[in-house]
């Protein structure tokens, strides 16, 4: 018998790894991009929550709302995506790149293993 334990592989464990690093990237674009003592605060606490929510509603293991693999596919390169590009915006080109990479290469990957 196969334990959980078992079924993780290092894609799973990259993946994990990638979703917070997305998630605090959200929060430090929502502290950082804007001026001002109230927006800014406000923007870095609910940005992340709200793609946590997003990403527990539809896309992670036990989502609330069941989507088929292209829904999946969809919200998290909503996600990543927006993360990559809150690093653009603060002008980090560098993260950006190899932070978007990185996640496509992890999605690609896990999308065939989703598809076969």
């Amino acid at each position: 018998m196969e334990s959980a334990v078992d079924r993780i592989g290092a894609n799973e464990v990259i993946r994990f790894v990638l979703e917070l690093f997305a998630f605090v990237s959200l929060g430090i674009w929502g502290f950082l991009a804007w001026p001002g003592p109230w927006l800014n605060v406000i923007l870095g606490i609910a940005t992340p929550i709200f793609a946590i929510l997003v990403w527990a509603l539809f896309r992670s293991p036990r989502a609330v709302v069941r989507l088929d693999a292209f829904g999946k596919a969809l919200i998290e390169i909503l996600i990543m995506g927006s993360a990559a590009i809150s690093w653009l915006a603060l002008g980090q080109p560098i993260v950006a790149a190899v932070f978007g990479v990185v996640a496509a290469v992890s999605g690609v990957l896990y999308g065939r293993k989703e598809f076969s």
